[in-house]
């Protein structure tokens, strides 16, 4: 671990770690070059960020940090995505991908602090994004805000009805 490029790269898993809201881990064996460019696109879009580090160095920066332990699927070639905003988007992204290319293979990761099995990322893949919900919210409100000026335009009809009575 002494060496000086060691030392870089965990210094930069650290700081990829840093305020993340999750880290989802995927094998990519078996990907060519142009699927793991779309993927990194398709991971940059929803908001997240694709790199790929040896997993002893993750373990270690894990450690190091006091995060959730993830040795039971850190094995093979794993790549990582940082998620700082929205965790479920990414995630979204990456089961997306992995409907059309059976080579990606979801292992599961870190979501607030606690460890998600592969079962559990399906789960939090499946959930509407952070848009999607303030979208919904925004739909909602807008509706309310609709009936509201409709009852009371009808309410001021009645009452100029009656005044000119």
């Amino acid at each position: 671990m002494a060496n000086a490029q060691n030392v870089a790269t965990l210094a930069q898993i650290k700081e990829d770690l840093e305020g993340v809201q999750a880290v989802w881990v995927v094998d990519y064996r078996g990907l060519t070059v142009k699927e793991s460019q779309q993927l990194r696109r398709d991971v940059r879009a929803a908001g997240g960020v694709m790199k790929v580090y040896k997993n002893t160095l993750v373990k270690r920066a894990l450690a190091d940090m006091e995060l959730a332990s993830m040795d039971e699927i850190l094995e093979g070639p794993s790549a990582f995505v940082f998620a700082k905003n929205d965790p479920v988007a990414p995630a979204k992204a990456l089961k997306d991908f992995a409907k059309g290319n059976e080579n990606l293979q979801l292992k599961g990761g870190i979501m607030d602090g606690e460890f998600q099995d592969a079962a559990a990322f399906e789960q939090i893949a499946s959930l509407p994004s952070r848009d999607e919900l303030l979208g919904g919210i925004a739909c909602s409100l807008t509706a309310v805000a609709s009936q509201l000026a409709i009852a009371f335009g009808q309410m001021s009809e009645k009452d100029a009805e009656q005044e000119a009575a």
